[in-house]
């Protein structure tokens, strides 16, 4: 299950921590408990790493990912994501089963 994780952000356990925060974001994401503690950066990444395709017109950040129906547009708050928005991923992520880890 964490190999096909890692893979997908083109990480390896032996590489160093990043893979291992990438994790800690997800679950963070997912938990519902940090929503307003999200760093917009850390979010940005975890999109990408999960496929999402990202656009950028002035302050927003546009993500789309083919068989999502749902648009996905982040605003800075500072250096944070918005709760609502961090809402708004954790909503998409289990809609779409995003947050299952297949094994290879």
């Amino acid at each position: 299950m964490l190999h096909y994780f890692l893979e997908q952000f083109s990480f390896s356990l032996l590489t160093g921590t990043q893979d291992v925060s990438m994790l800690k974001i997800l679950q963070r994401v997912l938990s519902g408990r940090a929503d307003a503690n999200i760093r917009f950066d850390d979010l940005r990444s975890l999109l990408t790493g999960l496929g999402f395709e990202e656009r950028s017109r002035g302050s927003h950040h546009i993500f789309v990912k083919k068989r999502i129906e749902e648009l996905i547009n982040l605003q800075r708050e500072g250096s944070m994501a918005k709760p609502y928005q961090v809402r708004q991923v954790r909503s998409v992520i289990t809609r779409y089963g995003l947050e299952q880890l297949e094994d290879d």
